[in-house]
């Protein structure tokens, strides 16, 4: 009996003993552990792709019939009514269409991840995981819609006898850049929706505030030059004519708007990423 006793003393000496203690000040993003959970990552990017139309009858097709709609309704107000014209003597419908799929993007990425800790709230009182998971698999899930929208941008460049720029090899950095800008925001703001549910009213208007002050149905050139720079502080704007550059082939964002918006990117999900995880202790008792 006393070799046993020997031995389990032993083996309690060597167990790793773990103190959970409240955290304070700025808490630190454990990488290891979300490398170490990277599949329950995937499992949720492919929830949220599956739970995004279930349901319904049309299904994916919401995907293209949103932006699509939304590109009739603009040119028919606004190319036809209002008489706002791209400036460069390409068709209105597309010059409209190429941002309206990447706002689209956006607008789903910024909204989804900002709502994301409520729609697993219940999974976080019962199990532990990266709480960043949540708003990064649904700032993700989005790109599902935004590929599928792209057919209908292809069919009017057949429509109108067009063919895409050669810069389109560049979209997908100026996805990135809207993936960042989106998330970032929704970073601060998934946190602060769980204490405040306000915000989740508030956040629809402010989106659709948001679309009428970016450059998305009428051009930069439209606004007078001494309030351009007004358009230039709006981070999105560098993604809209970004993506006009790319697919259209008409003017490069200008070097100051896109400085701002690559700097507001960094800045938001570099300090979004600190707020969420200095929030994330209290975010269960709250839910």
């Amino acid at each position: 009996m006393q070799p046993e006793a020997a031995l389990d003393s032993t083996a309690v000496a060597n167990l790793t003993h773990r103190r959970i203690q409240a955290s304070h000040g700025l808490v630190p993003i454990d990488f290891g552990e979300l490398w170490r959970y990277r599949e329950l990552l995937g499992y949720f990017l492919w929830r949220d792709i599956k739970a995004r139309y279930r349901q319904t009858f049309l299904g994916a097709f919401w995907a293209i019939f949103r932006p699509f709609v939304s590109m009739v309704l603009f040119s028919v107000i606004f190319g036809g009514l209002a008489g706002i014209k791209s400036g460069s003597g390409i068709p209105y419908p597309l010059f409209v269409y190429t941002p309206m799929f990447a706002w689209s993007y956006f607008q789903s990425a910024l909204t989804s991840s900002a709502s994301s800790l409520l729609n697993v709230g219940g999974l976080m009182s019962k199990a532990y995981f990266p709480r960043l998971y949540g708003p990064i698999s649904s700032a993700l899930a989005p790109l599902v819609d935004f590929f599928l929208s792209m057919s209908v941008l292809f069919i009017l460049f057949a429509w109108y006898h067009r063919a895409p720029s050669w810069h389109i090899v560049f979209l997908p950095l100026f996805l990135l850049l809207a993936a960042l800008v989106g998330m970032g925001v929704g970073l601060w703001l998934s946190g602060i929706t769980v204490r405040y549910r306000d915000v989740a009213f508030a956040l629809p208007f402010a989106v659709q505030v948001w679309l009428y002050v970016t450059p998305v149905i009428y051009p930069v050139t439209l606004v007078p030059e001494k309030y351009r720079w007004l358009i230039s502080l709006n981070p999105v704007t560098a993604v809209i004519d970004g993506f006009r550059w790319a697919v259209l082939g008409m003017a490069f964002p200008r070097p100051l708007e896109l400085g701002l918006s690559i700097a507001f990117a960094v800045l938001a999900v570099t300090c979004g990423l600190f707020f969420f995880r200095r929030t994330e202790r209290t975010i269960v008792d709250m839910i």
